[in-house]
């Protein structure tokens, strides 16, 4: 009896010693991103651009509204033929409408696109830099924080971000 609770106690001890051995780390690529110069200029220049054609396309809808509420005004004044082609009209202008939010801000849309272009570039290079960081130091798994939605607090110690950003040329 006593060689099985001593053979127990020892696989146990091995498993627990082994799970220990594995080594974890975290990464905000946020934060990382957010000590990139480069990046942030060009992120602000991006948006920007997003919110100048934010306002083209808001001007663009109270334009649009306006003249719904002109045609609510005149259409008891307006023959059958009248008011088919201006309801015509304004279907037409709010469909262009729509087609040109959807160009601009849709999943595949033109800001979409840009904002992979300028991220790609600079996750590209976060990924080499934890994988070589990851292969130095034994690291069996580095979480994203910043897309890890699950993760709710993990010791500062594990964070490799400023690592990341030194292997990256961006901090001392």
């Amino acid at each position: 009896m006593k060689k099985l609770l001593f053979w127990v106690a020892l696989i146990f001890c091995v498993s627990v010693a082994e799970a220990n051995a594995q080594k974890y780390a975290l990464i905000d690529t946020e934060y990382i991103l957010g000590k990139i110069p480069q990046y942030v200029d060009a992120d602000q220049k991006l948006q920007s651009e997003i919110e100048q054609k934010e306002k083209e396309i808001t001007a663009e809808m109270k334009t649009l509204q306006g003249l719904i509420q002109k045609y609510q005004a005149d259409q008891a004044r307006l023959q059958p033929e009248q008011r088919k082609q201006r309801e015509d009209e304004l279907m037409q202008k709010q469909k262009t409408l729509q087609e040109k939010q959807q160009k601009y801000f849709g999943q595949d849309g033109e800001f979409a696109k840009k904002h992979e272009a300028l991220i790609s570039p600079y996750r590209d290079a976060i990924y080499e830099a934890v994988k070589e960081i990851s292969l130095k130091d034994g690291y069996y798994m580095v979480i994203d924080r910043a897309a890890a939605q699950s993760v709710i607090f993990a010791m500062p110690d594990i964070d490799i971000s400023d690592e990341v950003l030194v292997k990256l040329g961006y901090s001392k």
